[in-house]
């Protein structure tokens, strides 16, 4: 793998800056929970029209600037993924080009098709998603979490509570599909091997009357794809559902336990709503961290077939 990471070396500003303004973005979003309380606690509750307004201001300014880094992110992460791909799929051409006929046969046409096709573009979108996603969803995670302590020590507690339960699913998950995803990867070669000894050997194929023969494997390879890809569609179905159902819980707690403290003063409204939009960031960017644990993963195993 360490090769690989060789032809990154031309687009080390690109993957500094890429995660640097994702970071900008991240620190404007977890600061907006922050002024919509002071607008619930202050402007609401005081019926401050001008305050309402300035807060407002500043949110939009917030989403212009966080747009404008997040825009600027992806055009780094872009143009550092793709000139990545670009690289290796030109190496790896290039490389190609001196193998023998010999090694040509013993390695397999269809399977140098699969790997200066699918597998580096696996690595492209792996490279992209970690310079988009690897420190952000790490950074927004773990600043709502010190965030809802300073907010409240004992709504804090149910954060990492909850934060523990929706990792604990996205794991599992995780350990069920990646398997399944590394299988298909490797059953689509025998799929385009199939494919490619057909429309080649065609003529054989119809001299020797092997057609429903040849149908007959096809089939039989290409159900098997599917049900390798059906299988991890399934069960990668089921994180939606059941880590918003653990926020939902965790919602309900907080609102629970949340409003006795309202009633003693120890809490506000505002704080109450912050603290529920922690708790929705913290749930967004766990499911972007298990879409990066997929391309990662993805992006290894074609790693190390190529």
């Amino acid at each position: 793998m360490r090769k690989l990471l060789v032809y990154m070396k031309d687009y080390k500003k690109e993957s500094f800056l890429a995660p640097l303004f994702k970071l900008l973005e991240a620190t404007f979003e977890l600061i907006v929970p922050l002024v919509i309380a002071q607008i619930i606690d202050v402007g609401i509750q005081t019926g401050d029209t001008g305050f309402i307004i300035s807060r407002c201001l500043l949110l939009v300014g917030f989403g212009v600037v966080g747009m404008i880094s997040a825009i600027t992110a992806q055009y780094f992460a872009a143009k550092a993924a793709l000139g990545y791909g670009t690289a290796l799929r030109g190496a790896l051409f290039r490389h190609i080009d001196t193998l023998s006929y010999t090694e040509l046969d013993g390695i397999g046409t269809p399977t140098l098709v699969t790997r200066i096709t699918s597998d580096v573009n696996q690595l492209q979108n792996g490279v992209n998603m970690t310079l988009r996603l690897l420190l952000r969803c790490p950074f927004i995670v773990i600043g709502a979490l010190i965030l809802a302590f300073v907010i409240s020590p004992t709504m804090g507690f149910w954060f990492v509570l909850v934060t523990l339960a929706i990792s604990l699913v996205v794991w599992l998950i995780m350990r069920v599909t990646v398997p399944q995803y590394r299988a298909a990867q490797n059953t689509l070669d025998k799929v385009t091997l199939l494919t490619r000894e057909n429309y080649v050997g065609a003529r054989v194929v119809r001299a020797f009357a092997r057609q429903d023969d040849e149908i007959t494997d096809f089939t039989a390879v290409n159900d098997k794809l599917k049900t390798f890809q059906l299988t991890a569609g399934r069960i990668s179905a089921l994180m939606t559902p059941l880590t918003y159902l653990i926020v939902n819980l965790g919602v309900i707690a907080i609102l629970m336990r949340g409003g006795l403290q309202v009633n003693s003063g120890a809490l506000t409204q505002g704080e109450i709503i912050a603290l529920i939009n922690y708790m929705n960031q913290i749930l967004i960017n766990l499911l972007r961290i298990a879409d990066l644990v997929v391309s990662v993963t993805r992006a290894l195993a074609s790693g190390m077939r190529v």
